[in-house]
């Protein structure tokens, strides 16, 4: 979620009902040197809460001192990445590479809870590659470090993001009895029903959800709606889409410069409109357009011309 979680994005998800947010991950090394992206990152805000500092390494003195630094920015946990699987991160030892080096895995954990004075939680995945899918006994010898909760995505960092997340896992973690903290699932929860079934059938205390927020902050509130009350919410209109848009990008102008702000906004003003028809004109402008007003105009644009359209209610009328 590098570039997804920042404040601007991490605003408009708490508009929609998110119970916990973290940072983007951070880098122990850059922020032991103060480098300014990674210092950046710590900025948080009490509408935010509760929220959580998300960090990445493989050394273990760094690590300490990353989160006695974090702690500093009073952040509700500390949330130790042992599950991002991109080659960069995994190929040094950090992320998912930490499956590949169990006992250091173990080490660090214990060394950054006995640093700090705030819950610890841990985010990791089945195990290095299908023939090393772990969890079950690696989340004891986790738990028995004082981890105040464990969050699981149902993949190997070898499968990356390909193929179904195994939940299975995931769900004999929650239910082995020696487990008593709580056990949050990750992956390929993709909107309310999804979510639902995976609370009845394995047991899990949350859902993390990622990918499936992009240019769709709302799904927190579809979700919530249909576990209250068995129904599903109505799509977001495009004008609701557009007034939401235009707010994200002024959140993002607030805390990044002009042109940073609008390259990273660029992935969640494509997706906020994803499906519309005859868009592909369109979406070419508003992902080429460095011009904040130009971008501001061509939303505009789009909630006149598709009006109250629903991307998936193909009885909706557009073309108001």
């Amino acid at each position: 979620m590098e570039d997804i979680t920042d404040p601007s994005f991490r605003y408009v998800c708490k508009m929609f009902g998110a119970d916990f947010m973290f940072t983007e991950f951070i880098s122990s090394d850059g922020l032991i040197r103060d480098g300014k992206s990674s210092v950046k990152k710590l900025d948080l805000f009490d509408y935010e809460r509760p929220i959580g500092i998300q960090l990445y390494g493989h050394n273990i003195d760094s690590m300490v001192d990353a989160a006695i630094r974090a702690c500093d920015a009073n952040p509700d946990i500390i949330d130790l990445n042992f599950g991002c699987p991109v080659r960069k991160i995994a190929a040094r030892g950090a992320g998912a590479g930490m499956l590949q080096n169990i006992p250091l895995m173990i080490e660090m954990t214990s060394a950054i809870i006995k640093a700090v004075n705030i819950p610890v939680t841990v985010k990791t995945r089945l195990g290095w590659d299908e023939n090393s899918k772990i969890i079950v006994e690696l989340a004891e010898r986790l738990q028995d470090t004082g981890i105040a909760a464990l969050t699981i995505h149902g993949r190997t960092r070898a499968q990356l993001y390909r193929g179904e997340a195994d939940w299975t896992l995931i769900g004999e973690v929650k239910n082995n009895p020696r487990m008593k903290i709580p056990i949050i699932g990750n992956g390929d929860v993709n909107g309310p029903e999804k979510a639902k079934m995976m609370f009845d059938r394995y047991g899990i205390d949350a859902i993390m959800i990622g990918r499936a927020t992009f240019g769709r902050p709302w799904i927190f509130r579809e979700i919530r709606h249909y576990l209250d009350t068995g129904l599903i919410l109505p799509e977001q209109t495009v004008d609701e889409k557009a007034d939401l848009a235009l707010l994200h990008l002024d959140k993002s102008l607030e805390h990044k410069e002009g042109k940073a702000a609008i390259l990273e906004m660029r992935r969640h003003l494509s997706s906020y409109f994803k499906g519309l028809p005859d868009f592909k004109e369109t979406r070419l402008r508003l992902l080429t357009s460095l011009d904040v007003y130009e971008i501001r105009r061509i939303i505009e644009e789009i909630r006149d011309k598709w009006g109250i359209y629903r991307s998936h209610d193909s009885a909706c009328i557009y073309g108001i």
